[in-house]
């Protein structure tokens, strides 16, 4: 430990013994809820720690959180802001007559359109979730930022439809890590309470994205738009290398104290820092767990809604009946709804604790939005309703960070939540490339089979959020019985979702002490003091 540490800021826990038979298998049943836990190496935050607990107020720990917020969510809001850019550019590309410069026919567009999900689907089955627990956040970042910058730039030099399809699928595929990544770094470094805002504040730039690429798209031809956003996605990349940090225990934007307080203030997440190893029991769990496949589904539910706008929302604009500069410019109210819910989900979901009831109420809007689409004639008296009911759809885009923050939330274990989240991801794929098939050229401009679609699939996300909120409540009803048999407390205060920093608890049991577990990449469901949130 540095010297310029407080040696009375930190108190010996001494779980030496613990984190020994951990490492050697020799975990039984009694203590971690599964038997033969392996861990070969350990935690970021239990090498940094070494087995100690750091003193720390609530002031102490919301300084770190403000010098985390200056140093590590400005890359994140800016990375993803050119993700939705560079994705949403073909869309904007339609509108101004991609299709018949690039002598596009049938369904080509639409494959387009989907390529990108369908690279995106291919490597969030295992192989992104692979690439974030082996290798450093930084490198991995930059990387995929300048290819798919690179692929980008070749968007505007691609005149036909195999170009078209090259260059998107290659977009899709250097993005696919990106949902996964940002979630688990903001798992690595935000308290729980903290990440449901964090991941709105850096996934809402999807509704500035979209007002942004509006603007541009009206004030630009779509092959100068190609060029100018690929230019800049590849000159982030370096940025974003000499900028970010890989985890808080090595932060060099903190002092060596701060570097304590930060993994310390996440130790009552119980679901760890970083660790550079694949478990496969871990692997084993994630694809057994009903939770996860709800929530896989849940996103695919709402992603395929999303195609509503993401892929034919400037088509059935101009549907209304306005010119495509007029339809380009309303689709920026469209932005500002989406980012505006985004921070409001969050907000919510923060103050009240329960996600899966946001969700519900935000799915309510999109249900009547649909609704209006699907039954309103296309004459000019409706296109007041036409508008509400398009713009009302942009609640769905609240319900994707609450997803994500509710499965971060609820997994611990390096390899699980990075599979999990990467599982999750193409659900989020499985439904753009479902989406953009319900709907085809000839429905215009009505589009009845792909909106009657999409609103029955509003409905079913409903029905699967109320679900996953009884999953959890019987999983941690599951929980008090397992610690009781541990000899702990039936309950435990669950102070992660608390607003003000509250220290883990140091009540001792036996030869342990609550919270010991915290930094040993156990599971949720090898962790008896896990707690789930819903």
């Amino acid at each position: 430990m540095s010297a310029e540490v407080n040696e009375h800021a930190v108190r010996d826990t001494n779980p030496k013994a613990l984190e020994e038979q951990v490492e050697h298998g020799d975990v039984s049943e009694k203590h971690l809820g599964k038997p033969h836990v392996h861990q070969h190496r350990k935690d970021a935050a239990a090498e940094l720690l070494a087995g100690q607990r750091v003193e720390m107020t609530d002031e102490q720990s919301r300084l770190v959180a403000r010098k985390i917020d200056k140093y590590i969510l400005p890359p994140l809001c800016w990375v993803y802001f050119l993700q939705i850019l560079d994705k949403s550019c073909v869309g904007y590309g339609a509108n101004f007559g991609l299709q018949t410069e690039a002598h596009l026919v049938g369904n080509q567009y639409s494959l387009i359109s989907s390529s990108g999900y369908w690279a995106q689907l291919a490597f969030c089955c295992g192989f992104t979730a692979f690439l974030i627990v082996r290798v450093p956040t930084r490198i991995l970042m930059s990387t995929c930022i300048f290819c798919w910058g690179v692929s980008m730039i070749g968007l505007a030099f691609s005149k036909s439809f195999g170009p078209l399809l090259a260059n998107r699928f290659l977009l899709g595929m250097f993005e696919a890590v990106n949902i996964p990544l940002f979630t688990v770094i903001t798992m690595t470094w935000y308290r729980r309470r903290e990440q449901p805002l964090r991941i709105a504040m850096w996934y809402g730039t999807n509704g500035v994205a979209s007002m942004l690429g509006s603007l541009l798209a009206w004030a630009l031809s779509f092959i100068i738009l190609f060029l100018t956003v690929g230019l800049a996605t590849v000159i982030t990349a370096p940025l974003i290398y000499w900028r970010l940090e890989n985890n808080p225990a090595t932060a060099k934007f903190l002092t060596p104290q701060e570097r304590l307080w930060a993994v310390e203030r996440l130790r009552n997440n119980n679901t760890g820092v970083e660790t550079k190893e694949i478990k496969w029991n871990q692997v084993l769990e994630t694809l057994i767990s009903p939770a996860i496949w709800i929530y896989f589904v849940i996103t695919f539910c709402v992603n395929t809604g999303a195609a509503v706008t993401n892929t034919f929302g400037p088509l059935i604009i101009k549907g209304f009946g306005f010119d495509a500069r007029q339809t380009i410019l309303l689709n920026i109210p469209f932005g500002f709804v989406q980012a505006a819910v985004c921070v409001i989900g969050c907000l919510l979901a923060a103050r009240f604790g329960y996600k899966g009831l946001v969700i519900i109420g935000f799915m309510i809007p999109c249900v009547l939005g649909a609704g209006l689409l699907y039954g309103l004639g296309r004459t000019p008296k409706y296109q007041g309703g036409l508008l509400f009911g398009y713009y009302c759809i942009g609640f769905l885009f609240g319900c994707n960070p609450l997803i994500f923050s509710w499965l971060a939330a609820n997994t611990s274990g390096h390899t699980k939540k990075s599979l999990a989240i990467s599982l999750c991801n193409a659900g989020s794929a499985v439904g753009n490339i479902v989406g953009p098939l319900l709907f085809s050229s000839n429905q215009a401009p009505y589009y009845h089979p792909g909106v009657g679609a999409v609103l029955g699939i509003f409905i079913a996300c409903s029905v699967l959020a109320g679900l996953q909120t009884f999953v959890f409540a019987i999983m941690n009803k599951r929980k008090e019985k397992q610690r009781v048999a541990n000899g702990k407390p039936a309950k435990l205060v669950d102070t992660s979702m608390h607003k003000a920093y509250a220290a883990a608890p140091n009540d001792a049991i036996g030869e342990y002490r609550l919270g010991d577990q915290a930094f040993m990449d156990l599971t949720d469901v090898q962790n008896d003091e896990f707690v789930y949130s819903y």
